[in-house]
């Protein structure tokens, strides 16, 4: 449907910094006139966005035609190039330079707009509809004088009140540069600009200009809260009217960056609060020492500076530098040089009180900040981070480094004290198991040992694998004065100090009585009368244990004596791959008065082998499925003739394949082979 038109204005203007102020006026009247006043400054802010680019930005005259009718405005800019057009060029006009912003605007703002060419140029066209839910604004009543009454003050501040709508919608530079081309409408100035200084150390800036601000006559400071600082400038004749004007306009061009500043603020906050919440997972995620420290450096550049260093406290009362990392590598020597060079001078100042504050003061030769690693009351070392390559920290950056490194010191202590819990359970697990297994002739052993929670590193080979925990399992081999061999493997219940503490009850009653030449039977019954001694409860233990005779029969076969109490039984794999599960089940130690003790004879020919093991290979799961007896079969058949290591080791590297979780229980294996003389 197409309505008439209510007013209408068509100029011709040059290319010249005044004619966007011109094209405003146009469309000030046209909308004035038509009573849609309500549609100004989305049509300003637009009108101006495409004149500014067509006559300052592309170099040409426009053609400007606002036309408005009862229910909207239609506004055409079209540019002219000399030399008329190539129909085979089909860029945008001129009048999208800037990348298009124009364009994008026009995009948000307007109901409906689009491109047209022709041969004396190109042309774009927008158009605002008023709002229908709206009630129109009241149209002016005709001044019955020749010329329009000049606006007085007022009025003029009137027109540089920008919507709070308008404003919500754009960036804080096009809210300023608005803000200034409504001070041009209202002081008809040759030229203005407005000056911006954060206050970072980036320097002043121009953030808005229009025309040629030369040897400006008059100049408004912003009200800015410090550091951050500004002016709006005026150039030509001044009149009365520019200063109050002027003030007016540089506090909303104030409140407009302040906003967005806090704004920004905001964001920037809620960014380093991200940052330092990821770099926290991140490092309680490390519980290795030389991981942690090299992972420190890594979390902070680029982010807050161009380098970052991590110096440690040493065995004496120097810093030795322990990481660094540098945006530039080649630069990493020459750092590497300085900052060795500068411990101990970081080293003297953790020990002074010179310096306030949590920063230390930087030696000679270094532009950084540097903050102590402290963790729980003692000092661990020194972070130094390197300035940016164009400013130096602001004091945001400095508290989020000071926070980081609070951060990485925790993480760091956690480490070490992982690292010394780790020693001293793998000191402990190792008294509890056989500094070596005997190594006689006729009989060999070999065993496996992986506590719960942990996992062999590739290319570490066989042989115990220390966790932070001390396991409940244990296995030992002795020869007796006799000269027959003891073997036990045995799972104690729990774990940790309580578990370790059993262990070395069961392990050393059962030495001391295997060597007193006691038979197993009468050793278990003892064993259990000690256990039912000891305080606390839960304090059992369940043992597969044997006596191997060495009185070789005529084929060379070897005789063992087997007692079960409460324990899987072992699988005696013969030398042809014969597979059978031996030993009668007996009671296990510590939970009740009297034992059931039932022993069995087994005999081991050459080549034959006893395997024994803890419910920890049996009860190995990958989801609902469980490892199993015939998985053991499975995995030990291969081996058959094999020596103990070989057997030891295929039923170990089983266990671990079958699930890629780590072990939820102890797991410990000890074969007993029967060899020839």
């Amino acid at each position: 449907m197409t309505y008439p038109e209510r007013a209408a204005r068509r100029l011709r203007l040059p290319a010249d910094d005044r004619s966007p102020a011109a094209a405003r006026a146009a469309v000030r009247a046209v909308l004035a006139e038509a009573g849609l006043t309500e549609l100004l400054d989305e049509t300003l802010l637009l009108t101006t966005e495409l004149a500014t680019n067509g006559v300052v930005h592309a170099g040409t005259d426009i053609n400007l035609t606002v036309a408005a009718d009862p229910i909207g405005v239609r506004v055409t800019v079209t540019d002219y190039r000399s030399g008329g057009i190539d129909p085979l060029d089909t860029a945008m006009p001129e009048v999208t330079a800037e990348g298009g912003r124009g364009l994008l605007l026009v995009d948000r703002f307007a109901s409906s707009w689009g491109t047209t060419h022709d041969a004396t140029g190109k042309s774009i066209w927008f158009r605002i509809d008023r709002d229908p839910d709206k009630p129109p604004a009241p149209r002016p009543v005709p001044d019955s004088g020749h010329r329009e009454p000049e606006p007085d003050l007022a009025q003029l501040a009137a027109l540089l009140t920008v919507a709070p709508a308008l404003q919500s919608r754009l960036p804080v530079d096009q809210i300023v540069t608005e803000l200034l081309a409504r001070c041009h409408d209202a002081t008809a100035a040759d030229g203005g600009a407005i000056e911006y200084d954060a206050g970072d150390g980036t320097g002043t800036q121009i953030i808005a200009k229009f025309g040629d601000i030369g040897t400006a006559s008059v100049a408004v400071p912003l009200p800015l809260t410090a550091p951050a600082n500004g002016r709006l400038l005026l150039a030509g004749e001044p009149v009365p009217s520019w200063r109050p004007l002027a003030e007016l306009v540089a506090e909303r061009v104030a409140l407009a960056v302040q906003i967005d500043r806090m704004r920004t603020d905001e964001q920037r906050r809620s960014g380093w609060l991200t940052y330092l919440a990821e770099a926290g997972e991140l490092l309680a995620h490390s519980l290795e020492e030389h991981l942690t420290v090299a992972l420190i450096p890594q979390l902070i550049i680029p982010q807050l500076g161009r380098w970052a260093a991590v110096h440690l406290t040493g065995d004496g009362a120097g810093l030795r530098l322990a990481a660094l990392t540098h945006v530039e590598e080649s630069e990493l020597e020459l750092l590497r040089t300085r900052l060795i060079a500068a411990s101990p001078p970081l080293a003297a100042a953790l020990t002074t009180d010179g310096w306030t504050g949590m920063e230390l003061p930087v030696p000679r030769g270094l532009d950084c900040i540097a903050v102590p690693l402290s963790a729980r009351g003692a000092t661990i070392g020194v972070l130094t981070v390197g300035r940016h390559v164009d400013r130096q920290h602001s004091s945001e950056e400095r508290a989020v480094v000071a926070d980081l490194a609070k951060r990485s010191a925790l993480a760091l202590d956690n480490a070490r004290i992982h690292a010394e819990r780790q020693a001293v359970a793998h000191e402990l697990q190792a008294a509890l198991m056989p500094g070596s297994l005997p190594d006689v002739s006729g009989v060999s052993f070999a065993a496996e040992y992986l506590p719960a929670t942990a996992r062999r590193l590739p290319g570490s080979g066989p042989g115990p694998v220390a966790g932070t925990e001390v396991g409940g399992d244990f296995y030992d081999a002795t020869e007796l004065p006799d000269h027959r061999l003891w073997v036990a493997i045995g799972d104690v219940c729990g774990k940790g100090a309580q578990a370790a503490a059993v262990t070395g009850v069961v392990r050393d009653v059962l030495r001391v009585m295997a060597r007193d030449g006691r038979p197993l039977p009468r050793a278990l019954e003892l064993l259990n009368a000690t256990l039912l001694e000891q305080p606390g409860d839960l304090r059992y233990a369940t043992i597969a244990s044997a006596l191997l005779d060495r009185d070789r029969d005529a084929d060379g076969s070897v005789n063992a004596t087997l007692c079960l109490s409460g324990h899987e039984r072992p699988l005696l794999l013969r030398a042809d791959g014969g597979i059978e599960w031996v030993g009668r089940e007996g009671t296990a130690v510590g939970l009740f008065p009297d034992v059931k003790v039932n022993p069995e004879e087994v005999r081991l020919g050459i080549g034959d082998a006893l395997v024994f093991f803890t419910d920890g290979v049996t009860e190995r799961r990958d989801g609902d499925a469980m490892f199993g007896h015939e998985r053991i079969e499975r995995a030990v058949r291969g081996a058959a003739g094999k020596n103990a290591r070989s057997i030891a080791t295929a039923l170990l590297e089983a266990v671990e394949a079958f699930s890629p979780e780590s072990p939820r229980d102890d797991i410990a294996i000890l074969v007993v082979r029967c060899d020839p003389l």
